[in-house]
């Protein structure tokens, strides 16, 4: 069987990368309509040697569409995603929007794919950074219950879409060639230099994007009082974020048995090399699907606790394979569904 698919901002990073995954996972696709503001509607993008040309998005987008992939921005979810639901669609929405809408699956497909079946026509796909995080801390957390968690991220342009990216490398050659540059997505000098996440500040204390990390564990881990305590940082990189994380667990354990669970983690890949000080790096992680973890250390100032380093393409990864991997996950479930309904 095969599915009628929209993807709405498929004219931006994650939209692309949308596109690349259904065909190199060879999703099953019957029609395929791509859907962007009116500013990109009439450009013409080539999928598997089919030329199909950017429609508008409007209300009237959704007839006959069984899947929507969303990856435009919050407000635009907001105003369109219940008139695909309406039309009988199914949405896997990559905003912020839904994520925290009680009746909303938030969903990572290595941790909690089995609440696709409580969806009612939109299903949220978590923050890049919460992603990259959660998948290899989960399969500890089910060993061995954590108490804590205290993180540090290093954020890649990427997070800030197709635009930040071209800024921050027509930046960088400004800088070299001793020329001056005009900014206008990032609100500081980017290009060999680092601040705070520039998401907005909130009255916890806390800017947005660590806010998000903070509220979407609780929900995936189903813990409202889930200890996180996040840093976010802008790091001049293209697109794969790193995370440096301190995790206290509930139990006495060991690098051994952490590493023994994380080479057996779906969606996890160890990679380092401690003779030559090597570990994680985002080139490592970039265009990639694995979450890459390494220098898994014993935190000396804490009982129970250890340090780890992790890195993943937010792209890839922290936006669109995921949503990818939940559309599979849908598909997987009406299968089973019809089969039920059938009696065989």
């Amino acid at each position: 069987m095969s599915y009628n698919i929209a993807i709405v901002g498929a004219t931006g990073a994650v939209g692309t990368e949308l596109l690349a995954l259904l065909k190199e996972r060879t999703f099953p696709i019957s029609n395929l309509k791509l859907l962007a503001s009116k500013k990109s509607a009439g450009q013409i993008i080539n999928f598997g040697g089919e030329k199909i040309i950017v429609e508008e998005l409007t209300h009237h987008s959704f007839n006959d569409v069984d899947i929507v992939l969303s990856s435009a921005s919050g407000s635009i979810s907001k105003e369109f995603l219940p008139s695909a639901v309406k039309a009988g669609a199914v949405c896997i929405d990559n905003t912020s929007y839904f994520r925290l809408f009680p009746e909303v699956p938030l969903i990572i497909p290595e941790i909690n794919l089995e609440e696709i079946k409580n969806q009612t026509g939109i299903i949220a796909n978590p923050n890049c950074s919460t992603i990259i995080m959660l998948v290899p801390l989960w399969p500890l957390h089910r060993v061995n219950p954590i108490k804590r968690i205290v993180v540090s991220t290093y954020q890649a342009a990427s997070g800030a879409g197709a635009l930040a990216i071209e800024e921050l490398k027509e930046e960088t050659k400004a800088i070299l060639d001793g020329e001056a540059y005009e900014r206008n997505i990032m609100p500081f000098p980017y290009a060999f230099n680092l601040f705070p996440h520039n998401s907005p500040m909130t009255d916890n204390g806390y800017c947005e994007e660590e806010n998000k990390m903070i509220n979407e564990t609780k929900k995936i881990f189903k813990n409202p009082d889930f200890k996180v305590s996040p840093t976010c940082v802008r790091v001049p990189v293209l697109r794969a974020h790193s995370e440096s994380i301190n995790v206290e667990f509930t139990h006495p354990t060991s690098e051994k048995e952490i590493y023994q669970i994380l080479d057996r983690a779906k969606g996890v890949e160890v990679l380092e090399n401690r003779h030559e000080n090597r570990w994680p790096m985002p080139i490592d992680a970039s265009e990639k699907d694995p979450i890459y973890v390494g220098r898994v250390r014993p935190d000396t100032t804490q009982k129970n606790t250890y340090e780890m380093w992790v890195v993943g393409d937010q792209i890839r990864k922290g936006a669109a394979l995921n949503t990818i991997q939940i559309a599979e996950g849908w598909v997987e479930n009406e299968k089973k569904t019809m089969v039920n309904e059938k009696g065989f």
